[in-house]
């Protein structure tokens, strides 16, 4: 096993709170991880400190191969980062905006460098166009070249498809898989659960620390919750009730059906009884637990970094 990311204790403090608390993290070369959490919860910092443009406050280890403190400006140049706002110059063509990219890396054979990027991206066609002219779709494809453009060994990618449609989420996946199958290991975040479920592994950061990691099946597994599914009319006055029952640690509405989700199975059965009795003609039956439902449940037992429940 050969990792591309192998960090300990990695810190980061703002006014007294940790942002990112003593965070562990290995990814594997050629592997797509996963990051996930609510807004706040570290991970754009962490995604910073580990391509070097933010300095931790504690933590040791390496970023491809490299001392990521002592070596950051070594790191930066294997590393390709994509913001979560569109960063380029929106009075700039395409092919301007990649040109000037190439030459910010003093790359020695930039034209070729920002062809290759062009058609790899499906941008020929679009060169001469206005950056800000673009849809998000084809922002974000822009990005993504910008981030190829010096060839990097790591790409670090900040919530990359917020805003953009189902059909342009899809081929960005798929280029990520492509790039990861040549060896590129990417990090992402996401607030989606689809995309996570097309990472190879997963890890779950709220309030600065890690609650879960692993594939999507052995988070599923290790969270050991409940899962009971409810399909019935009129439920939505009694869910208030019910998500504040003990034993419950998360109910999600998918569209005509509610799963209430626990650990404690005994807790969980006694919190379905009064609904049952209120509502005789609730279907309430097991289900499986979803990654939703992991980390819906998670966030909603994890205690923030002000001292308090999430």
């Amino acid at each position: 096993m050969t990792l591309a990311i192998d960090v300990r204790g990695l810190s980061k403090i703002y006014g007294g709170r940790a942002v990112v608390d003593a965070i562990d993290l290995q990814v594997e070369r050629g592997r797509i991880y996963g990051f996930l959490g609510p807004n706040g919860s570290g991970k754009t910092t962490t995604i910073r400190m580990l391509c070097g443009l933010l300095t931790p406050d504690a933590g040791e280890g390496q970023c491809l191969g490299l001392d990521f403190r002592k070596e950051a400006a070594a790191i930066k140049r294997q590393v390709g980062y994509m913001t979560q706002k569109f960063g380029l110059y929106e009075d700039l063509s395409i092919r301007e905006n990649l040109d000037f990219i190439a030459r910010l890396f003093e790359l020695p054979q930039r034209r070729a460098a920002v062809d290759q990027a062009l058609e790899r991206l499906g941008l020929q066609s679009r060169a001469k166009q206005l950056a800000g002219s673009l849809s998000g779709g084809w922002k974000q494809r822009l990005a993504l070249a910008a981030c190829l453009l010096h060839s990097p060994r790591l790409l670090l990618l900040d919530e990359p498809t917020a805003g953009v449609d189902p059909k342009a989420r899809r081929e960005f996946w798929d280029e990520i898989h492509a790039l990861a199958d040549e060896g590129i290991t990417v990090l992402v975040s996401t607030h989606y659960m689809d995309e996570a479920e097309r990472c190879h592994e997963l890890v779950y950061i709220a309030y600065g620390k890690i609650l879960a990691r692993g594939t999507e099946a052995q988070i599923i597994a290790d969270s050991r919750l409940q899962v009971w599914s409810l399909q019935g009319d009129k439920l939505g006055p009694h869910l208030a009730a019910l998500k504040a029952a003990p034993g419950v640690l998360s109910v999600a509405a998918f569209g005509n059906t509610v799963h209430v989700a626990g650990q404690d199975e005994a807790l969980l059965q006694q919190a379905l009884v009064p609904l049952l009795s209120q509502l005789p003609g609730l279907r309430c039956e097991r289900a499986a637990a979803n990654l939703e439902d992991v980390f819906i449940s998670l966030i909603a037992s994890a205690k923030d970094n002000f001292g308090g429940e999430a």
